[in-house]
């Protein structure tokens, strides 16, 4: 394994506290937005350390013209902290789980899986969508850290966000694609759910929950959007009967060998962070 320098080991266990103010945000919201999670060194070590692990795994070569609306929204890669050990001290780290855990309002953190997306130069939208319908799991108690492996102006495609759209359920049950889309952006301008679409300073985080509706803009430069992200989950989650294709997906993919009704207690989902 690479050596990680002691400053960057220094910077992924270092608490990052909350205040109340900003659990209530994420609480009424369920997104806020965290300047300063990481310093711009431990940035720059991970931008190349996942970015190199991230051309490894890629496989794909299809020009972005020939993609579908969701192929060229991004390069995903999964669960690169099981393929790279230098990726998944970063990964497991205490400082993100911490803050995740902090605003579940839970009392730990697992990890549900996490995923590079890497939006090429020239690629288009992410879709309106919400991460929780692809999701086998019991309760909303999730949240996605959604670090930008860079500073990201909005020409870069940032994350969007529809504050406190967690509340409406229409659009719950499409996947992401032209229809998500469509559907959820007509359903969203006749609420009063503000949406907010900012770029994000070099260190800074967010994080949602599962059922907020999200979109990323496209990309209209020549570099590549670097994001890593992490999908925890309430260390005590249950494994829900699976209600899609997707969600069946997910339960073989991601906690293989989790019971229904039963926590999810695999191999791929180890606590990262508890309180007490």
């Amino acid at each position: 394994m690479e050596k990680i320098p002691a400053y960057v080991m220094d910077a992924l266990a270092k608490p990052y506290v909350l205040t109340q103010e900003q659990i209530d945000f994420y609480q009424k919201n369920r997104f806020i937005k965290l300047k300063q999670v990481f310093d711009k060194e431990t940035i720059a070590f991970f931008n190349e350390a996942i970015g190199k692990r991230v051309d490894i795994m890629n496989k794909e070569n299809t020009p972005l013209e020939e993609r579908s609306t969701y192929g060229k929204a991004f390069l995903q890669l999964f669960n690169l902290w099981k393929e790279d050990d230098v990726v998944k001290e970063f990964v497991l780290s205490k400082r993100l789980a911490q803050i995740a855990t902090d605003l579940m309002q839970t009392n730990g953190a697992r990890i549900y899986h996490d995923q590079a997306l890497f939006k090429e130069g020239g690629g288009g939208i992410t879709p309106w969508h919400a991460d929780q319908y692809y999701w086998p799991l019991e309760t909303d108690k999730t949240v996605t850290a959604w670090i930008p492996l860079q500073a990201t102006p909005l020409e870069l495609g940032p994350l969007e966000f529809s504050a406190g759209s967690h509340q409406i359920v229409e659009g719950r049950d499409l996947e992401i694609g032209d229809e998500s889309e469509n559907v959820i952006q007509q359903k969203l301008k006749v609420t009063n759910f503000e949406h907010v679409i900012e770029a994000f300073d070099l260190g800074e985080v967010s994080f949602h929950s599962g059922w907020i509706f999200h979109r990323a803009g496209a990309n209209t430069t020549n570099e590549m959007r670097k994001v890593m992200t992490v999908i925890y989950m309430d260390k005590d989650m249950i494994l829900k009967n699976p209600e899609n294709k997707n969600q069946i997906n997910d339960w073989n993919t991601w906690c293989p060998g989790a019971t229904i009704g039963e926590v999810i207690n695999t191999a791929l989902n180890p606590i990262v962070y508890q309180k007490g």
